[in-house]
């Protein structure tokens, strides 16, 4: 049997980084069988569909680098591979179950349910919607009007349905606990149970990988298995991503709450960031998944290899955001500088601090920054968040660094005296700047600290940043002075 698994999202916004994980699982579970990975769009709900999403999907499938065997773009034996295009599967299937009479008319209006809803309630029993018995009469006159009507499943009675989950394991359910549901709306728009069915079915899906919200949807879709002839898929639900250092699910609608605390929920918003593909593959498959109690970086190869469902934790996992930037850390470090240079030109490019194509000496210049940042870089946009300063002759000086370094008795004469240093220090490089400045230190009677600090927010406009003498001599002689002027001239004019 090869396996085939499939992530079908709905095309209603961004991608969740839950949603993510949920795909990363299925494509790492088919790799790991060497199997097929299928990526289908839910567009059946057209009211909610965002325009562009399905791009922003693939985009985002892309960037992480979960290539899929079928799909769009890609095509495959059991297109096509928008739920919106497939209508005439799900009329084959319907036609199937009306004619078996799994399926029937339902014409009953909301009144009619709100009678039973009520009765339940007031006998405290749960409300279950079962067939309403029409005169054939009634019903021709329902036909003969154009009355909407639902197309409902009939639930068998007195049985008890099992289900040996891949993750959960076994998970029982009574069919007297499932009311007769709707498969079609009467408009005529098949719903999300019947309609992920016939495409599992029809596409030849092994296993169902998913998250655990959907574990009550099961039991239902196991009855249209049923009444379709077709044999169930594996099922594993796995647990739902919880909010940082909480057991709270996270969720899409507290999205602005969570922009406020800083938290990210979007792929986009990592990829806005910069952060590296393999990092969020890695951490993502670490989120509720492990291989043993002390890796934590894996390679895709590593992950392919060693992932199984068996390993999935069976309690839901939180977002951790801090270790994912400390895995994103991890992976920099590694990157090679070629890779790191092509990362950070798009960022200096949207900041007017570049124009593409780079020239030789920009991009001779943007590795001699990315080297003296060092580990410093965590994540692209690092490069100008942290060394705009190497490719702007404005500095924007940092209103708290100047306050605590440079707004002190003192520090403009000591300015003076770095700044003859800097235009006498020959030859002007690393090292004979570092000891420069710190003959200086101590000749003058001085901490380091009191020099060095002062001397970086004067030339650099920012309190942290690479090693000052790195900087001193990326950012130039004549650059440096420059700015030390400028630093003089704002103490003097607001002291």
């Amino acid at each position: 049997m090869t396996v085939r698994t499939r992530f079908a999202p709905s095309p209603t916004g961004f991608l969740h980084i839950g949603g993510v994980r949920t795909a990363l699982f299925n494509w790492l579970f088919a790799r790991h069988h060497g199997g097929k990975f299928i990526l289908r769009i839910d567009d059946t709900d057209q009211e909610r569909n965002v325009e562009d999403a399905v791009k922003k999907i693939l985009d985002g499938f892309r960037w992480l680098g979960l290539n899929w065997d079928e799909g769009p773009e890609v095509g495959g034996p059991f297109g096509p591979y928008y739920q919106s295009q497939r209508g005439d599967h799900y009329q084959a299937a319907i036609d199937k179950l009306v004619a078996e009479g799994k399926v029937y008319r339902d014409y009953s209006t909301d009144a009619e349910r709100n009678v039973d809803r009520e009765a339940a309630k007031k006998s405290k029993r749960p409300y279950r919607f079962r067939r309403i018995e029409y005169p054939d009469s009634e019903v021709a006159r329902f036909e003969a009007e154009g009355r909407p009507y639902a197309l409902r499943f009939e639930v068998p009675s007195g049985r008890t349905l099992v289900l040996n989950d891949l993750v959960k394991g076994p998970v029982t359910f009574a069919t007297d606990e499932i009311g007769d549901f709707v498969i079609v709306r009467p408009g005529g728009q098949p719903l999300y149970n019947f309609a992920s069915v016939v495409d599992d079915v029809d596409m030849q899906i092994t296993h169902v990988v998913r998250a655990e919200e959907h574990l009550s949807n099961t039991f239902p879709q196991l009855l249209i298995l049923e009444a379709l002839g077709a044999t169930p898929p594996g099922f594993a639900h796995i647990p739902y991503v919880a909010e940082p250092g909480s057991r709270e699910k996270m969720s899409k609608r507290k999205t602005e709450d969570y922009e406020k605390r800083g938290i990210l929920v979007y792929l986009h918003q990592y990829v806005q960031k910069g952060y590296l593909p393999d990092a969020m593959v890695n951490y993502l498959s670490r989120l509720g998944w492990s291989f043993d109690a002390s890796q934590e970086i894996f390679t895709r190869a590593e992950l392919i290899e060693k992932f199984t469902l068996e390993r999935v934790n069976s309690s839901p996992a939180s977002h951790d955001q801090d270790k994912l930037f400390w895995i994103e850390g991890e992976w920099m470090k590694s990157a090679p500088l070629g890779d790191k240079v092509a990362g950070a030109i798009p960022y200096l490019v949207a900041e007017g601090l570049a124009t593409e194509p780079i020239d030789d000496a920009t991009r001779a210049q943007l590795e001699a920054v990315i080297l003296a940042l060092g580990d410093r870089m965590k994540v692209f946009s690092d490069v100008v968040k942290m060394g705009r300063f190497f490719f702007s002759a404005d500095v924007a000086f940092d209103p708290d660094a100047v306050k605590k370094r440079l707004r002190k008795p003192g520090v403009p004469e000591m300015l003076r005296e770095l700044d003859a240093l800097l235009a006498a220090t020959e030859p002007y490089d690393v090292a004979t700047l570092e000891k420069a400045v710190h003959d200086y230190a101590e000749k003058s009677g001085r901490k380091m600290g009191d020099v060095v600090n002062p001397l970086r927010v004067a030339t650099t406009g920012q309190g942290v940043g690479p090693g000052l003498y790195d900087c001193l001599y990326l950012v130039g002689r004549d650059a440096c002075r420059a700015r030390i002027a400028r630093a003089l001239e704002m103490l003097e004019a607001a002291p």
